[in-house]
């Protein structure tokens, strides 16, 4: 049984090795809920690179997840989509969350306190289960932002993991536009088809597109965007590479096309919503477009909680070909 007063906790004891450690919580603080983890889930691109071990230097204080403990490269606690239950709370606003279901930014643990702002309450027609890709549906929604994409547009999103999926998916809802998902696998055809998304294995090299996304964490992807992309048009780079080196063939047509390759990453919210939004709404906007239920095809597996060493290894290594892979805790 889960014992309030301590937790189970996964840790990056060293790059490339994980295991789950029991630790003492502290006194539950009047501002603070105790939550109860039911499912959490993996944003394979990034948590395979921090389980790796290979977060720049430079990118040590960017890089930190709202809630982690320790400091990378290791021994780090990281993760951020964790859905779970109230069990208490205290003040206007800890006592009214008590019993309900929330999400929060929160690393892969079975009890953990927060500040009751720091969760949000799922509503009735989000199944928890669904509710572990808010994280990734926040970078998705960040990046369309970055992009501007408008009513008719040609769009080619290259990468169809979780969020390259969500971002053709969101663009699809735009009135007029062509957008096509592009993956090496031809397995993640059947993922874009449930979406309403056309699929192709390989980018257009016409230079025609008004617009690209590059999801694909690989710098042969960006290569291929900056192909597909037309005269004066944006690439919006969401891919994250670690300490891994990029290079570009820039002496073709990127000059001559005038092509802007502009960075997507959602620890910033972009210039034109700064006044309006915040990353509170954001979430909250996030966990809404959550509630299409056709968006269940991009959690391809499941674990228990107990087996999260072994398969943060396999997604490290790249054995494991999983698009959202969720915990459940027990």
């Amino acid at each position: 049984m889960m014992k309030r007063n301590s937790s189970l906790q996964f840790w990056i004891a060293e790059p490339g090795r994980g295991e789950i450690l029991r630790r003492d919580l502290p006194p539950r603080q009047d501002h603070e809920v105790l939550v109860r983890a039911l499912f959490s889930g993996i944003s394979r691109g990034t948590e395979a690179l921090v389980f790796g071990g290979h977060v720049p230097r430079s990118q040590y204080t960017d890089m930190r997840a709202p809630f982690q403990e320790g400091s990378f490269p290791a021994p780090v606690k990281y993760g951020y989509s964790n859905v779970g239950r109230v069990l208490e709370g205290a003040g206007a606003a800890g006592s009214e969350l008590v019993g309900q279901t929330v999400f929060c930014l929160y690393p892969h643990q079975d009890m953990y306190q927060v500040r009751a702002s720091a969760v949000v309450p799922l509503a009735p027609d989000l199944p928890p289960e669904r509710a572990v890709l808010a994280a990734n549906m926040e970078t998705a929604v960040n990046a369309v932002w970055d992009g501007d994409p408008s009513a008719g547009d040609r769009i080619i999103v290259i990468g169809s993991g979780v969020v390259g999926l969500l971002i053709s998916w969101l663009c699809g809802q735009i009135p007029g536009v062509e957008v096509t998902a592009v993956d090496l696998n031809p397995e993640r055809a059947a993922q874009a088809a449930a979406l309403g998304i056309s699929f192709s294995t390989e980018a257009p090299r016409d230079g025609r597109a008004d617009l690209v996304f590059h999801a694909s964490g690989s710098p042969a992807g960006l290569r291929a965007a900056l192909e597909a992309a037309g005269a004066e048009s944006v690439v919006v780079e969401v891919s994250w590479y670690g300490t891994e080196s990029v290079c570009l063939r820039l002496g073709e047509g990127f000059h001559s096309r005038r092509i802007t390759i502009r960075s997507s990453q959602v620890g910033g919210l972009p210039p034109a919503k700064r006044s309006r939004w915040t990353p509170a709404r954001r979430l909250e906007l996030a966990l809404d477009l959550l509630s299409d239920p056709s968006l269940d095809v991009l959690i391809s597996g499941e674990s228990a909680f107990k087996d999260l060493p072994e398969v943060m290894a396999q997604l490290s290594e790249g054995s494991n070909d999983a698009l959202c892979h969720r915990i459940r805790y027990t």
